[in-house]
C-alpha cells in the first residue's frame, strides 16, 4: 500500500473536523515528525476556531434577548470617523437574520484590512437590510461632531429597506420611534454592531481613498484622514482641502491665525 506524503496528508486534515472521524484516528498512529507536527497544528487550529465560535455566541446576547421578547428586525447601529481631522463622520445600520454566523466578527478596529473587506463582503450578502450615511466635514463644522454622529446614525436607520424594531447602538443615546439599547463598546459585544462597525469602516476608508487620488499630498489613503505626522506636515505646506474640518484643532488655530493676519 502507498505511503501518504506529508503534503497529502495536511490536505486531507483540512477536510477532517473531529477526532472521532477513523482517517484522524490512523494518522495519529503515524509516527513520522511531520505527521505529528501536522497533528499538532490541526489541535491549534480546532481550538482556534472553538474560541471563535465561544466568542461569536457571546456576542449573541443582547440579539438572543430580544429574540427571546419576541422582537425579529434587530439593527445594529454604529459609526466611524469622529476623531479624524478630514472626511465625513460615517454611521452604518445593519439588520442580520437570525441564522447569521461569522466566527470572528469583531469591532473593526481589530481586524485587518483584508478581514475588515472580507466580513464586509458577506454581512452585505447576508443582511436583511443595510444602510450608510454620511455627514461631511462642513456639516460637522456647522453642528459640531457629536450632533454629527447622531445625525449620521439616525440617517443609516432611517434608510434601512425594513423597519427595525429594535436598535443595538454602540454607546450612543438617540431619540427614536424604536425599541433603543445603548451598549458600552458595543462593538466589541454585539455581532450586530460589530456589523455596523465593519460596513462604516469599510465605506468611509473607500470614500477616503477615492479622495486620495484628487489630493495625493496629503495620504488619505494611508492615514484616513487622521493627524498622523506627515498629514500635519502636508497641511502646513499645502493648506487645507474642503474635505477637512475646520473646527478641529490644528487646523481650527491655523484657521483663526490666517484671518488675524488678512
Amino acid at each position: 500500500m502507498k505511503v501518504q506524503t506529508i503534503a497529502e496528508i495536511e490536505q486531507q486534515l483540512t477536510n477532517i473536523n473531529a477526532e472521532s472521524d477513523p482517517l484522524f484516528q490512523k494518522l495519529v498512529n503515524d509516527e513520522r515528525k511531520g505527521v505529528q507536527q501536522l497533528i499538532h497544528k490541526w489541535h491549534k487550529r480546532m481550538e482556534q476556531e472553538r474560541q471563535l465560535q465561544e466568542k461569536f455566541i457571546e456576542m449573541n446576547v443582547y440579539e438572543m434577548k430580544w429574540r427571546a421578547q419576541g422582537y425579529k428586525m434587530i439593527a445594529g447601529v454604529d459609526e466611524v470617523g469622529r476623531g479624524p481631522l478630514a472626511g465625513p463622520v460615517v454611521a452604518a445600520a445593519v439588520i442580520l437574520p437570525s441564522h447569521f454566523f461569522l466566527p470572528g466578527i469583531d469591532d473593526s478596529k481589530k481586524l485587518s484590512e483584508k478581514k475588515r473587506n472580507e466580513y464586509d463582503e458577506i454581512i452585505r450578502r447576508e443582511a436583511l437590510a443595510v444602510s450608510v450615511a454620511m455627514i461631511d466635514a462642513v456639516e460637522i463644522d456647522a453642528i459640531n461632531i457629536y450632533e454629527a454622529t447622531k445625525k449620521a446614525m439616525k440617517a443609516a436607520i432611517v434608510s434601512l429597506s425594513s423597519n427595525p424594531e429594535v436598535l443595538l447602538i454602540d454607546a450612543m443615546k438617540i431619540e427614536s420611534p424604536f425599541v433603543v439599547e445603548s451598549i458600552i463598546k458595543g462593538d466589541a459585544k454585539s455581532v450586530s454592531i460589530a456589523s455596523a462597525s465593519i460596513v462604516a469602516k469599510v465605506a468611509r476608508d473607500n470614500l477616503m481613498v477615492e479622495l486620495s487620488a484628487a489630493y495625493p499630498e496629503y495620504g488619505f489613503q494611508n492615514n484616513m484622514g487622521y493627524g498622523t505626522k506627515e498629514h500635519l506636515q502636508a497641511i502646513q505646506t499645502h493648506g487645507i482641502t474642503p474635505y477637512h474640518r475646520k473646527s478641529f484643532a490644528p487646523i481650527k488655530d491655523m484657521v483663526l491665525n490666517n484671518n488675524k493676519m488678512s
